[in-house]
């Protein structure tokens, strides 16, 4: 992905919003609210369409300083006919600082406190995809941040309203091209409309061109006319609701705690099935873990996944007062010279925001840690430690009502049901029965029958517990070949180890001594004088994917697939689900995953690009065995 430029807040007559990029303005001088509602709401005929609706999807082709979302937010706020969910889906290639949209934003008193939250919840300036929950998680903000040309592209979602508001198309053609108008073609629900402020002959003859009747209507203010149009095909709803929202949520780690805290949210009845005493007592036990992204020069999946996981997880934790977490910034130290030099690398051809990455030197290191280190490397100063059993205990508390969480509860087995799944124990007893079951059980999955194709490999680790004393205090979470967590709860957590093919619970004295001398490559005489034959710590195990990413989506069928099937065309196991694979990850994986999978599951805008959801997919691993056993083609002609 290129690199963000974002937008710079220039001011013409009236006080209007220009760009000079494009050489034009945001809107209308005569009014911008007040041009939103006319000329995008009436347009679209809302607030009319989205009433009695479960949900209602808007797609926005400029978001600018948000005068048009807002306008829509407003509008729904105050209808009592309102749809539940309010989806507002928007590009925009230069967004705003956010000094800048707080300064510009102040034009519009109507908006103050809409605008306020927007403010609190204003992304990072990184490309891709951003969601942001906002109105107690009732409207969805979801903003792409690149060219809409290309990103149209990563988009998955069926689109009932269209705002075409990007800038002039003589300033900015892309956006009004027959190319981009067939894109949003393909995103179209049935009797999707369109509204736009102009009226040019190419954009009506490309519209028409992608399946849209258009028609003129009387302009906003000095406009003579703008345009309004629907959608002419009859195409069937790809994107359908789900009759009943009742699922069953097998696992309390963090995968399943925070899946079961997003469908409560969204209105879904959970029973989520533990089968230890509490929640977070598996792979999620740990007395802390390790927050950031991990970045790559090129922006690769693995870079894009953990910077929007990073941020999912930091909005979640803003809403769980209950967890505990410090964003005391998190230092990647580089291992030698050829590494820093990358390290550096990766931040100038990326252009994060400071607030998100930066890289520091050896002497700015030495700082932060408060010792002398021999060399730089990232400093990421919003990571921080997460606890996650507390993640897990205020996930599965927010939703009281709609949340039953059974602890000791083993499931032994799936049944298929009439009316879907029954999770069953070894004694035959049916601990829940539900349209959708979910497995988040970590490594325990496989043994499940559903789920013994799943290439998944449990790998031992274990952390060590220093008493707070025995070595200096960090004020920072340490990684460079081992990791270091401030004090916390009296100890301090390093580690880990790593280790397949070994299933013993047990401490290994051997794993508390290999944690040290990690830390002592990194910080030489830590930890000297200290026994590790007298430390404690704990034992996890967390479930690995082959390519070291989570597989969350719909269940495949475990059959065999053709070499040249798609993941389209795999046969889905209905109802059953799985959010897995998370390995060393959970705290970064967590709360993105469970957005996804909700998502997924009431067919609504997915939040990451397809590219990603589809390296996901718990299908692709039927698709690479299929592919690696076809036979090599040789062409004879």
């Amino acid at each position: 992905m290129e690199k963000l430029q974002p937008a710079r807040l220039e001011l013409v007559a009236y006080d209007t919003p220009y760009s000079a990029t494009y050489d034009d303005v945001y809107h209308s001088a005569l009014g911008g609210p007040a041009q939103a509602r006319h000329v995008f709401l009436a347009g679209n005929e809302l607030p009319q369409r989205w009433q009695g609706r479960h949900r209602f999807v808007i797609l926005e082709t400029g978001f600018g300083l948000g005068l048009s979302f807002l306008a829509a937010w407003q509008a729904w706020r105050a209808d009592p006919q309102r749809c539940q969910r309010l989806h507002f889906i928007s590009f925009e290639k230069h967004p705003f600082a956010l000094a800048d949209l707080v300064g510009a934003q102040t034009a519009w008193p109507e908006f103050a406190e809409l605008a306020a939250e927007l403010q609190r919840h204003w992304p990072a300036l990184t490309p891709g995809m951003h969601r942001l929950y906002l109105n107690g998680g009732q409207v969805i903000l979801t903003l792409l941040f690149g060219d809409a040309t290309t990103q149209i592209r990563a988009v998955d979602a069926s689109v009932d309203a269209f705002f075409l508001d990007g800038f002039s198309p003589v300033k900015n053609p892309e956006l009004w091209s027959p190319h981009f108008c067939k894109a949003l073609s393909r995103l179209a629900a049935p009797g999707a409309t369109l509204a736009t402020w102009t009226v040019a002959g190419h954009v009506r003859q490309a519209l028409t061109a992608a399946e849209f009747t258009v028609e003129k209507r009387p302009g906003f203010a000095g406009k003579r006319q703008m345009l309004a149009g629907h959608l002419r095909s009859r195409r069937p709803d790809r994107f359908p609701e789900p009759t009943e929202r009742r699922a069953i949520v097998i696992g309390a780690g963090i995968a399943g705690s925070t899946t079961a805290h997003r469908l409560a949210a969204a209105g879904w009845q959970v029973t989520v099935l533990e089968q230890a005493a509490g929640p977070g007592q598996g792979a999620s036990s740990n007395l802390a873990g390790m927050l950031r992204p991990l970045p790559s020069a090129d922006d690769n999946r693995l870079s894009r996944l953990t910077r929007a996981g990073f941020l999912a997880t930091r909005a979640l934790l803003a809403g769980l007062p209950e967890a505990r977490w410090s964003p005391c910034g998190v230092l990647h130290l580089a291992r030698e010279a050829v590494h820093e030099a990358q390290q550096r690398r990766a931040v100038e051809q990326l252009g994060w925001p400071e607030e998100l990455l930066q890289f520091v030197e050896r002497d700015a290191a030495s700082r932060l840690l408060g010792q002398s280190v021999a060399n730089g490397g990232w400093w990421f100063p919003n990571g921080g430690w997460v606890q996650p059993p507390s993640v897990c205990q205020a996930a599965l508390a927010a939703f009281p009502e709609r949340i039953t969480v059974h602890f000791n509860a083993a499931v032994d087995r799936l049944e298929k049901a009439k009316t879907g799944w029954r999770a069953v124990a070894a004694d035959g007893n049916v601990l829940a029965e539900a349209p959708v079951v979910v497995m988040a059980s970590g490594a325990a999955a496989p043994r499940f029958e559903q789920f013994a194709w799943l290439p998944q490999r449990s790998a031992r680790g274990q952390v060590t517990h220093l008493p707070a004393g025995l070595t200096p205090p960090l004020e920072v979470v340490l990684f460079q070949i081992g990791y270091a967590m401030p004090v916390v709860d009296g100890m301090q957590l390093i580690g880990a180890s790593l280790s397949y093919d070994d299933d013993d619970a047990a401490e290994h004295p051997v794993d508390h001594r290999d944690n040290l001398a990690r830390l002592r490559l990194t910080l030489p005489g830590f930890g000297d004088g200290i026994d590790p034959a007298g430390l404690s710590g704990r034992v996890g195990f967390r479930p690995m994917s082959p390519d070291r990413l989570p597989i969350v989506g719909p269940v495949p069928e475990p059959v065999a697939a053709g070499s040249n099937s798609r993941l389209h065309d795999l046969a889905r196991q209905p109802g059953l689900w799985c959010v897995q694979g998370f390995g060393a990850r959970g705290i970064v994986w967590s709360a993105l995953m469970a957005d996804l999978l909700l998502s997924q599951l009431e067919n609504e805008p997915l939040p990451l690009e397809r590219d990603l959801v589809d390296a996901l997919d718990p299908g692709r691993f039927l698709l690479k065995a299929a592919r690696t056993a076809a036979p090599e083609f040789t062409d004879h002609s």
